[in-house]
């Protein structure tokens, strides 16, 4: 048994306590008083800072506070026993960044654990996660390993706006398994329902290859309005987000003023 100081939200209020965690539960004492079989979590997620968010198969969540170490620990113990897929691999994560292979990628001995909203690439040191809704493509393909083609999970995946691929490793006999359920936990992001015209392919090309509107409005030579109906159409399929508001200003009469003022002086 493994015992954790963390700050639990409980009745709207953040406390403090010390949490215990085995093999196969979680118990948060009083106030509280929750006993968490880990066979009952079915995600984890950690999208606020210092923080982890228990999801269980009631649907009820738990967040939980703590430094790095403790919530290292709380989320192997947790990975290994909740209710996911679970599977042992080898695994290279991330291992190619912009179309070209890391230099320190290498194939590591873990496990991967595929829950709600992430698939998880664990080793006793090390915990990545790769977020369902960042996938951009799932396959099966050949890599080198030891020298030799072998067949090889490739996941596609979008890591801080860059595009990188991981890939996962195992028996051969359970490598198709493997991939059609990746297939199943990533299903959203299939374009089945997903038409796009000719000028939203080209600007939605564009807007990968980084440039911003006002760069793709002098290639295309077409008006910011034609633009942002195309962005319109990409956020409402949930192919794009907003970055930033550009905002468009006009001078009033004062700054009008200003600059016809400052011009004089300079001539001057």
């Amino acid at each position: 048994m493994v015992n954790a100081p963390v700050k639990i939200q409980h009745n709207d209020e953040w406390i403090n306590c010390k949490i215990s965690i085995d093999d196969e539960k979680l118990v948060i004492p009083p106030p509280a008083n929750i006993t968490i079989p880990l066979k009952h979590i079915v995600d984890l997620e950690e999208k606020k800072k210092n923080t982890l968010t228990i999801i269980r198969k009631d649907g009820s969540v738990i967040d939980l506070v703590s430094v790095e170490k403790v919530r290292f620990v709380l989320k192997h113990k947790i990975l290994m026993k909740c209710s996911g897929y679970r599977l042992m691999v080898q695994f290279m994560s991330p291992a190619i960044r912009g179309g070209v292979l890391l230099t320190n990628a290498a194939w590591e001995k873990g496990a991967i654990i595929v829950l709600k909203t992430g698939i998880w690439c664990i080793t006793q040191n090390k915990q990545i996660c790769i977020q369902i809704d960042d996938v951009t493509n799932i396959e099966l393909t050949k890599r080198e390993v030891s020298e030799k083609p072998t067949d090889v999970v490739r996941i596609d995946h979008l890591e801080h706006h860059d595009v990188v691929s991981s890939f996962i490793l195992t028996q051969i006999s359970t490598l198709q398994i493997l991939h059609n359920f990746l297939q199943e936990a990533t299903a959203g992001i299939k374009m089945e329902g997903t038409e796009l015209g000719a000028m939203d392919q080209q600007i939605a090309m564009l807007v990968y290859s980084g440039m911003d509107s006002s760069s793709i409005q002098n290639m295309l030579q077409i008006q910011f309005k034609e633009i942002d109906h195309v962005y319109d159409k990409l956020i409402n399929l949930n192919m794009a987000e907003v970055k930033e508001i550009r905002r468009e200003v006009q001078l009033t009469a004062k700054g009008v003023r200003y600059i016809t003022d400052a011009t004089k002086s300079g001539a001057n």
